[in-house]
């Protein structure tokens, strides 16, 4: 049975996304370093992903 086609795209799009963040980032593995802590790092992790991701827009626009 196969998907349909707007949920493997949305699904591609959404994979590409963690993929960068744990390659490029690291986020593979957390250690316990308080709550406050590790979500600050995810905080800016997402932040930095979508600047990644977007990075052609941006020089384009620049």
């Amino acid at each position: 049975m196969g998907e349909e086609p707007e949920q493997v795209e949305v699904r591609a799009k959404v994979e590409n996304v963690f993929q960068v963040m744990k390659l490029k980032f690291g986020f593979v593995k957390v250690r316990y370093r308080g709550l406050k802590k590790n979500a600050h790092r995810l905080f800016v992790t997402c932040a930095l992903v979508n600047l990644f991701v977007s990075r052609k827009k941006l020089l384009l626009a620049a």
